[in-house]
């Protein structure tokens, strides 16, 4: 009687998974299949759409329209350049926090987690006023710096949480072999927190990648990435919905296949100190 309680249990917690998963995925498949259609056909009914005639016109009009891989090249410039940036600067700081901390660590913690809920208009004249004065606004190195600021904090609470499952005491030997500070950090703490360290570099990498509301206000032309690419096609004349649907897949498909190779590090990154 257990057995097939639990085995109905189970078929039913499969089926529930399932539906949910195709119902957050059913928008991007929709999105895909009205980029295989033509713009008249893309208004129609969805059982019309089904069984309209499938075409690449959409992707062959957006290419001529814009450079796709220009914008792909800076997509991937400033989303890893971006994270590469916060890497560097969050290594040694979740170091400090995890292993040398002070009365006031956690508040700093807090703090920097803290900024993560102020809304980005907030900010945006600021950042576009320094950037204007700089000569950044529409250059890849000013989205980088931006973006890195962006994600530092949830950088640093990522390595800091990774950081702190690791022993004291393997650093404590390494110290007592004569190992200095930079060579803790380098060749014993990085080598042991790589499931983390690799898990925070794709999570950071596709939320720039998602980024929209910096990339559309700091950015015209020059350093535009995937994200300005796909509202190229919203004009005040109305929704192009089988371009802008192959704009969206192009921009997207990249990401996609980059989560899908890399999704059994990022479970395992993401819990990294979960099961002891």
């Amino acid at each position: 009687m257990a057995r097939k309680t639990s085995n109905r249990r189970k078929l039913v917690m499969t089926v529930l998974a399932w539906s949910i998963g195709f119902l957050i995925f059913f928008p991007i498949l929709w999105t895909i299949i009205l980029s295989f259609k033509s713009e008249g056909d893309a208004i129609k009914t969805p059982l019309q759409v089904l069984s309209s005639h499938w075409t690449f016109e959409s992707y062959a009009l957006v290419q001529e329209r814009s450079n796709y891989f220009r914008h792909f090249m800076n997509s991937v410039i400033i989303s890893f350049g971006s994270v590469i940036l916060a890497l560097i600067i969050g290594i040694p700081s979740a170091w400090a926090m995890a292993f040398v901390p002070g009365k006031r660590t956690k508040d700093v913690l807090m703090w920097m987690l803290s900024t993560k809920m102020m809304p980005a208009v907030g900010v945006l004249i600021p950042i576009y006023l320094m950037f204007r004065d700089w000569g950044l606004l529409d250059t890849r190195t000013g989205l980088i710096i931006v973006l890195c600021l962006m994600n530092l904090p949830i950088v640093i609470w990522m390595l800091y949480t990774y950081f702190k499952e690791i022993p004291s005491e393997i650093l404590e030997a390494a110290r007592m072999d004569g190992a200095g500070l930079r060579s803790e950090i380098l060749y014993v703490l990085t080598p042991m927190a790589v499931p983390g360290i690799a898990s925070t570099l794709l999570l950071n990498v596709i939320l720039s990648w998602n980024e929209a509301f910096w990339t559309l206000n700091l950015t015209a032309a020059k350093a535009a990435p995937l994200t300005a690419f796909i509202a190229a096609y919203s004009s005040p004349e109305g929704l192009f919905y089988a371009k802008l649907s192959a704009a969206s897949t192009l921009a997207i498909a990249p990401i996609l296949i980059l989560g899908w190779f890399s999704q059994k590090q990022l479970v395992r990154g993401l819990t990294f100190g979960a099961v002891k």
